[in-house]
């Protein structure tokens, strides 16, 4: 399929008036073809007023049609076949086989979401059934549901070029609710946007959808992002990347006349504390995991373990020994651009600055790739130094020897948000260090025993999500079904005249949808009194 680098404004295409610009093979640094027009203003204003008018239509379409579209957008991924995992690989270098099975996620996404509108359960529809002789005042008939919000502005995430980018979770979850969707494109892999871009409106157009429910917009700076959360007709902003890049949206969108939510997927750190029994009983197996777990994708997972605690014993010093020998063989990476691979060096230089920090293994460099890197410290230098806490975004991690139980809680309460925690111990373990537990269920949004962060099941009941610096928003996720309720809000309807109710809050369930009747949950019709 010939590439045209145009932006996409509904069933149009735009050139735009910026600059234009090219991917970039991160493993040989080269230019890639074709050149890619960055959107001008009219472009973002074009789409946010299509993005509005499609709504109206949009929202009133029934659960069954915006299934049928979302399913459709997965047919026409998998109709790309490898000529988009081929453009992906050689826009981020992560690999045909880790990019097939992102393109399965992707689509097994889409699917999800389909499913679970056509079931339709997920409107959480409550009814309380009127009591007009009540006293000293009637009881009036109240119901209440989810609707959808308007349009969202999706940002593409540079680390996952398909399942979190232009039809990722956040644009299935907001197409599923009933909202359009207009994403703005990650500069570093601007053709694998364009082609399921094009895939999205080949779906649109063949279910018959309203132009503009889909836009996506080319752009490198700030200005067109700003612009896009700006727009008045923005109802919500859904973005996975950087603390940087993520608190500035959130900023902007805080600062509109009509605030709304920016839910944003900024960093996370992802503890790990080991504790003596697993240590004890299979410190081996967790060293092997371990590397793993912070060295795949070159360490380009948010959920990687950037942050390792142990106590000052014998069983911690062997661990850490092994694991160095681990590190230390650990072949190098190239990273997505060149831009992460500089805050990569940056941010390792850093950390080995620090008085009381010392590289325990580093693998040897190799041109621009990214080493594996283990920075060793102790609990009394970690309390002291910030940057220790923070996300170093790449294939390393720091570990932390605690001089007593009471140092490794201190170090666990030292701890921001993050997305996750884990704990690898043993059933003694847990009951010896239940406040631990407690400590780290007040700061992260998912909490492993016995495993390792990365590898974020697609569920119902997956939360990918944590308190600030984490996420902006640490009731919200951006995995599993769940995530379809950030871009809807709720309606209550008092004294609605049956004709007049949405079909899931009619007496009689034509939906046959789960329903919270006078405080019980059924799927029966509403008794008469």
């Amino acid at each position: 399929m010939q590439l045209h680098g145009q932006n996409l404004i509904g069933n149009s295409l735009s050139k735009g008036t910026g600059a234009a610009y090219r991917g970039v093979d991160p493993t040989t640094g080269t230019d890639l073809e074709p050149a890619f027009f960055e959107a001008a203003e009219s472009d973002v204003n074009r789409a946010m007023d299509l993005a509005a008018e499609a709504f109206d239509a949009y929202r009133r379409l029934t659960p069954a049609d915006r299934a049928r579209f979302l399913r459709e957008i997965a047919i026409e991924i998998d109709k790309l076949g490898d000529e988009l995992i081929d453009r992906a690989n050689r826009e981020t270098a992560l690999g045909v086989e880790r990019l097939r099975g992102e393109r399965g996620r992707t689509v097994t996404q889409l699917r999800m979401f389909a499913d679970l509108i056509e079931e339709g359960s997920w409107v959480g529809a409550r009814i309380d059934r009127a009591i007009p002789d009540r006293k000293p005042l009637p009881k009036p008939d109240v119901r209440r549901m989810l609707i959808p919000m308007g349009p969202v502005v999706v940002f593409g995430a540079s680390n996952f070029p398909l399942a979190f980018s232009v039809a990722g979770g956040d644009t299935a979850s907001a197409l599923a609710a009933g909202c359009p969707v207009v994403v703005k494109v990650h500069p570093a892999h601007p053709g694998t946007s364009e082609l399921v871009g094009g895939a999205i409106i080949r779906a649109a157009q063949t279910c018959g959808m309203p132009n503009g429910v889909f836009s996506m917009l080319h752009g490198r700076g700030p200005e067109i992002s700003i612009a896009l959360v700006k727009h008045p007709k923005a109802t919500a902003v859904g973005f996975t990347g950087s603390l940087h890049a993520g608190r500035a949206l959130f900023d902007a969108a805080a600062a509109r006349p009509r605030p709304i939510p920016v839910y944003a997927e900024m960093g996370s750190a992802n503890p790990l504390f080991l504790l003596p029994g697993a240590l004890h009983e299979r410190g081996e197996l967790i060293a092997q995991g371990l590397k793993q777990s912070v060295t795949v994708g070159v360490g380009q997972f948010c959920t990687k373990p950037g942050i390792v605690v142990g106590l000052d014993d014998e069983e911690t010093g062997r661990f850490a020994g092994r694991f160095s020998q681990l590190m230390q063989s650990a072949p190098p990476g190239v990273m997505l651009h060149a831009g992460i691979h500089t805050s990569y060096l940056n941010g390792a230089k850093q950390v080995a600055s620090i008085p009381g920090v010392n590289v325990a293994a580093a693998a040897e460099p190799a041109g621009a790739q990214a080493v594996p890197t283990l920075f060793t410290t102790d609990g009394q230098t970690f309390l002291k130094q910030p940057r220790l806490a923070e996300e170093l975004f790449g294939p390393s991690t720091v570990l932390v020897v605690a001089l007593s139980r009471d140092q490794l809680l201190d170090v666990a309460r030292k701890m921001e948000g993050h997305l996750t925690a884990t704990i690898h111990g043993t059933a003694d373990d847990l009951r010896d260090y239940a406040e631990l537990v407690d400590l780290l269920q007040q700061r992260v949004g998912r909490l492993i025993f016995n495993g390792f962060p990365t590898g974020v099941e697609v569920c119902p009941s997956m939360h990918h999500g944590g308190p600030y610096p984490a996420t902006t928003d640490p009731r919200s996720t951006s995995v599993g079904t769940a995530a379809i309720e950030r871009f809807a809000r709720p309606i209550c309807l008092q004294n609605f005249p049956q004709d007049a109710l949405p079909p899931e809050l009619r007496d009689d369930n034509p939906r046959q949808i789960w329903r919270l009747i006078d405080g019980q949950w059924t799927r029966d019709a509403v008794a008469l009194r």
